[in-house]
């Protein structure tokens, strides 16, 4: 039997881009501080997870809700289950935008909205694929089941969650990266600096804001300091405008009040698995206010940050730089730089690693140590994903190769990324599109789009592939 992927796509293309928009309308960011039993990640998350969920039931397909944290659309029946694994929360809007983040604007044959790239855009062409296989009444010899999350941006929790309750698929992929395949993934870890308290006579660093998420590259920095006299407050601040003027990667300006200066720095967000696309405000900030006499926790904190963190993408500086000749490079991303001289618990820097094989995040955390020294408290923060890798001869891997082969007459071949999706949740799981060689990232960033053209190509290609996958 032959079928017309793409015929079949483009009979559902208005369906398939209104479905999308209204769940881009959905503000699907965590919110901590709106945590309830009924919305474990906060209101955003679980609204997201709802109405995805929603498209399911309308649809006629098995769904179930599992309390709030996850949950999965699931079509035929047989012994051995595929999963495709998609998510519905989103990182931070954060500032740059040209449009409303929330409000999803379709120009230049690109849909523009927080979520269009990382994970809804490409979650729905997953789902409509699915769907577009029910609707054919294709007969199957495999489970095929819709995994949706909630909290893939942050710590897993829904994953962990779920599978208390639910049995993992055998095998699967997550449409949540980019073609032809990623069969390997560099392990994930987060190391925390946290700092006395303290500060100086000369100048007092006040406060210090940087950064949304451990694994966003922080596109602005806001610092206040006070100096001893005013006239030391409007040096500080000439010197800044030079240090802006030279500098040619970022913008900024001051604002002075007397002995009161509040520095203000715009650099680039990126994601935070390839920090190197990005300019990392803070420590740029830093590196200025490296230069003034500073003490105790706050030396500690702005010299840590201009000495071994500005621009050491790849743990150089740290002494943490490690190589594999499978999985490449590690890398070092700064997402979060806050201090507080009052509160001395809120005072930290997370550096974001990941990690090819042959290392492991004990190793960086005591290298990490050994580099900071004893003023400085290097902890392991959070979960520890080790690096993962199915091999290219697998047949999943073969299979899901082949129906890219098909579609693009390019070929296929292996890819190991630094960034981590759901595809690692199963020992033969990988991640699968949905952006097509030569595109331009966006996720975790201002104006963040899918092509609308990619999307649709994509979504005949994983109808293609489930279906191989699981007749």
């Amino acid at each position: 039997m032959t079928i017309d992927w793409q015929k079949e796509v483009d009979a559902r293309k208005d369906a398939l881009l209104e479905d999308l928009q209204n769940l881009l309308r959905i503000n699907s960011e965590r919110d901590d501080s709106k945590v309830t039993p009924e919305a474990p990640f906060g209101p955003g998350p679980v609204a997201g997870l709802k109405h995805m969920l929603a498209y399911g039931e309308r649809d006629g397909f098995i769904v179930k809700n599992v309390d709030n944290y996850a949950g999965h659309i699931e079509y035929g029946e047989g012994d051995e289950t595929l999963g495709v694994f998609g998510h519905m929360d989103v990182v931070p809007a954060g500032d740059g935008w040209d449009t409303d983040p929330y409000e999803p604007v379709i120009k230049d044959g690109k849909i523009f909205a927080r979520g269009s790239s990382d994970d809804k855009g490409p979650s729905m062409a997953a789902y409509y694929a699915l769907r577009i296989i029910k609707d054919l009444g294709l007969p199957l010899s495999k489970k095929v089941r819709f995994v949706v999350g909630s909290d893939e941006e942050s710590g897993w929790g829904d994953m962990d969650y779920y599978f208390k309750h639910e049995e993992k698929p055998d095998f699967g992929f997550s449409p949540d990266a980019e073609f032809p395949i990623i069969n390997g993934e560099k392990g994930n870890v987060t190391i925390r600096l946290t700092f006395k308290g303290g500060n100086g006579v000369d100048y007092q660093l006040v406060s210090f804001k940087s950064g949304l998420r451990e694994n966003m590259v922080p596109g602005t920095a806001t610092a206040i300091v006070t100096a001893a006299s005013a006239d030391d407050a409007a040096s500080l601040t000439a010197s800044f405008e030079t240090f802006i003027k030279e500098e040619q990667k970022i913008s900024g300006h001051a604002e002075l009040s007397d002995q009161t200066v509040t520095f203000h720095v715009v650099g680039k967000g990126a994601h935070g698995a390839s920090p190197q696309s990005g300019i990392n405000a803070a420590t740029f900030l830093a590196m200025f206010l490296n230069n003034y006499s500073f003490a105790e926790g706050a030396y500690s904190f702005i010299n840590t940050l201009a000495e071994f963190v500005h621009e050491d993408f790849y743990g150089e500086k740290l002494g943490t730089a490690f190589e594999d000749e499978k999985m490449g490079k590690l890398t070092m991303n700064a997402g979060i730089v806050n201090f507080d001289p009052a509160n001395p618990e809120n005072s930290l820097v997370t550096l974001n690693f990941r990690y090819p094989k042959g290392t492991s995040a004990e190793e960086l955390q005591e290298k990490v140590q050994k580099t900071v020294g004893e003023n400085v408290m290097a902890t392991q923060g959070g979960r520890n994903q080790e690096p993962h890798y199915v091999p290219a001869d697998d047949p999943l891997v073969e299979t899901l190769l082949q129906v890219y082969e098909d579609h693009t007459g390019q070929k296929g071949h292996e890819q190991i990324i630094g960034g981590g999706t759901y595809g690692r949740l199963l020992k033969r799981g990988v991640a699968y599109g949905s952006m097509f060689p030569g595109y331009t990232d966006t996720m975790h960033q201002a104006n963040e789009f899918m092509a609308l053209d990619d999307l649709f190509r994509a979504t005949a290609i994983y109808a293609d592939a489930i279906y191989r996958l699981a007749k």
